[in-house]
């Protein structure tokens, strides 16, 4: 079964700061029942009941995981039950430490030994590409397919299908690869450089979406741009009804 379209919230940050309950109405409106957010530790209880007055829910969500210390990691868990997550995503590690083998080996054992952790709130841990993973190459494969193949079951992948084209691999052929480890896609097009002004509704730019979300059938579609230079609301718009009309 195809699950509901989703957005990460990063892309509308600017308005969620001026009114978070007006651009989570607006999100529905728009016809999304699903949302991804970023940066709501701090602000748990009020996008809970946000969430519940636009009639929408979150299965996951972006929190920087393996930065944290004690103190703060058990604040993260805690909120992401308070906002009813299902899969906590970590959205970034440092570019520094995806140049060997041992390094890319080392992040992902810090996620396997985090996993029965996360579990124990309910939570499934996951983790989200930029360019670099892909860049980066170890022994001719790239730094996240060496992650990938050295993460436990219980981990699990949101491949950004933008980024991995940017760092050099093609989306279609990374999902033939990960196959069910790719739970989450961050479904965004553009014009395939580092300029985030550069990214344009779905459909509207370089990426190969159709072939892409044919790809990974069993992945939660997520819209995200990064930035745009226009009316960015306009563009979730655009891209939710490319996404529906390329289901139907």
């Amino acid at each position: 079964m195809t699950q509901p379209l989703s957005v990460q919230l990063y892309t509308v940050r600017d308005a969620l700061s001026a009114d978070l309950p007006g651009t989570l109405a607006t999100i529905a409106d728009i016809g999304f029942t699903n949302v991804e957010l970023f940066g709501f530790v701090d602000r748990a209880d009020e996008y809970a009941a946000a969430l519940q007055q636009a009639g929408l829910v979150a299965p996951s969500g972006h929190a920087r995981l393996l930065d944290a210390g004690e103190q703060d990691l058990e604040r993260i868990l805690t909120a992401s039950v308070t906002v009813g997550l299902g899969t906590l995503i970590d959205p970034h590690v440092d570019e520094t430490r995806w140049t060997t083998r041992e390094d890319v080996e080392a992040i992902a054992r810090q996620f396997n030994d985090l996993a029965p952790r996360a579990a124990d709130h309910g939570l499934v841990l996951g983790y989200h590409n930029h360019a670099f993973e892909f860049s980066n190459r170890i022994d001719g494969t790239s730094a996240f397919e060496v992650f990938a193949g050295a993460l436990s079951d219980d981990v699990v992948l949101e491949l950004d299908t933008y980024w991995a084209k940017v760092g050099g691999d093609d989306p279609v052929a990374v999902l033939g690869r990960l196959g069910e480890q790719v739970r989450f896609l961050h479904v965004k097009d553009g014009d395939g450089s580092h300029d985030d002004k550069q990214q344009v509704a779905v459909g509207r730019g370089v990426m190969p979406v159709r072939e892409i979300v044919a790809a990974a059938p069993q992945a939660q579609q997520v819209v995200e741009l990064d930035d745009h230079d226009g009316d960015v609301v306009q563009a979730v718009r655009d891209s939710y009804a490319f996404l529906e009309g390329a289901r139907a």
